[in-house]
């Protein structure tokens, strides 16, 4: 029986769990963010691309790195909250 408490619950969880994944690759895109636009404030260039293409490139590299992390928590979620509430356990 999926209770009032067990629902917010389980949506609080979801929602930690969301932005733990999420740490990583924000982490990425603020970091490289700031330098770039470090970059352009003391070189004055102000290109458009100069910013979207190594921010992209990082997020790619820290996504590819923490996708076994990522995955692991997810599926850990799933079979730790959500699949026990969906069989009914």
């Amino acid at each position: 029986m999926l209770t009032e408490t067990i629902f917010f619950d389980t949506l609080r969880m979801g929602l930690w769990v969301a932005a733990v994944t999420s740490v990583p690759i924000l982490t990425a895109a603020l970091v490289m963010g700031v330098g770039v636009g470090l970059f352009q404030a003391l070189t004055s260039i102000q290109e458009m691309t100069l910013t979207f293409v190594p921010k992209l490139l990082a997020i790619l590299a820290v996504f590819w790195i923490s996708m076994s992390f990522m995955t692991n928590t997810l599926v850990g979620f799933f079979q730790d909250h959500i699949i026990p509430i969906i069989t009914g356990g």
